[in-house]
């Protein structure tokens, strides 16, 4: 499906495949059961956006979340500096409590990665959410013990951070969860209702998400195949059908373009668009590069080499990546966006074609991109 409006046609448009047979090979090549792609690029006037594969279905975009946790807390106007135990007093005397909000989202706040909190379901037993997120806000790594420099320690990718970012971002705007507080301060100015939302909010809306969500992994101690349901083990511990910091979010592919978009149009707010999402200064900090990595606040950018962004997009392309097998790359110098979703993970984490299929759809997108 192609939706075009208006625009001055590009002098130099490069050859690539369509968004529609992007999706068709990489199922060809067994990536996933159900794919769906999508790209835009920015005219003179409007945005044009091509959409191929599963466009209706929805998706769980696992940690593509985390990027809207982070547009959420800066919508809610919470202070990058505040620390965590100044929004979750009940946190204020763990080894995170003294961090800010803006490490937390950097992944500097020197957390391990992750922490099971999940691990008494699988034992038939109740996840007390006050335990777990404390175990989460104490969980520091070994070369993070100590005072917290002011520009955090060593980046290393961790899911708590985000865990603890959403349960502060929720109490702060007085939500059930992050989910909610997402619905409220990105899905709803979007006007994509009916399209981006944790299982909770979309089966508000009536939608029957056992019929029209992609299935995910077949995991046992979950009663088999998930569906409808977030795949990620510690999502669902903490927060059910409603949505964490880190995971928690479904969408379909046009609803990823389209927040794609607005981050663009906040970022490059030359055409005069409306800003649903912000202005540039309030999100500037959120996807500027930071030092020793390329991981940023709420997204990562592209590595010099072997990005999963592909080698077509330039070197201020930021994203990132969900472990179902989706992802989101803006490239702010091409005025593009793409975006593929897969649930790679059906029936299992261990289906791992997706690493080398990344960069080549991505490409292909971004050709097809620069061509509309």
């Amino acid at each position: 499906m192609t939706t075009r409006a208006p625009k001055h046609a590009p002098s130099a448009a490069p050859s690539g495949l369509d968004a529609e047979a992007v999706a068709e090979a990489i199922a060809d090549e067994g990536v996933a059961k159900e794919v769906a792609a999508g790209c835009a690029a920015r005219g003179e006037t409007a945005w044009c956006v091509e959409l191929g594969g599963t466009t209706e279905t929805l998706f769980d975009l696992a940690s593509l979340t985390k990027p809207m946790t982070a547009v959420a807390i800066v919508r809610a106007k919470i202070d990058g500096r505040a620390t965590l135990g100044s929004l979750l007093p009940e946190l204020s005397g763990s080894a995170t409590g003294g961090v800010s909000i803006e490490l937390l989202l950097a992944h500097r706040a020197g957390l391990e990665p992750h922490v099971p909190m999940f691990a008494p379901l699988t034992r038939g037993e109740r996840v007390d959410a006050q335990t777990a997120m404390r175990a989460a806000a104490d969980a520091r790594r070994e070369d993070a013990r100590g005072a917290v420099p002011a520009d955090g320690f060593a980046p290393v990718y961790s899911d708590l951070g985000y865990v603890l970012a959403g349960a502060a971002l929720a109490r702060h705007v007085g939500a059930r969860d992050a989910g909610e507080a997402i619905a409220r301060l990105v899905v709803a100015p979007l006007g994509l209702e009916a399209q981006l939302g944790t299982a909770r909010e979309l089966e508000a809306q009536g939608i029957d998400l056992a019929r029209v969500a992609a299935p995910t992994e077949d995991v046992a101690w979950r009663g088999g195949v998930i569906r409808g349901r977030v795949h990620d083990e510690n999502a669902w511990a903490l927060t059910g059908d409603g949505g964490s910091g880190h995971a928690g979010m479904f969408g379909t592919v046009g609803a990823v373009i389209a927040f794609g978009c607005a981050l663009l149009d906040v970022l490059l707010p030359d055409y005069g668009f409306p800003l649903l999402l912000g202005d540039s200064r309030s999100l500037a900090w959120l996807v500027s590069p930071r030092a020793g990595g390329t991981l940023r606040a709420g997204f990562d950018g592209k590595s010099a080499e072997g990005s999963s962004a592909g080698s077509l997009c330039g070197p201020r392309t930021f994203g990132h990546l969900g472990f179902t097998g989706t992802s989101l790359w803006i490239d702010p110098d091409a005025r593009a966006v793409v975006t593929l979703l897969t649930n790679r993970v059906h029936p299992s984490r261990d289906h791992v074609s997706i690493r080398a299929a990344r960069p080549r759809a991505h490409d292909a997108l971004f050709a097809r991109a620069r061509s509309l």
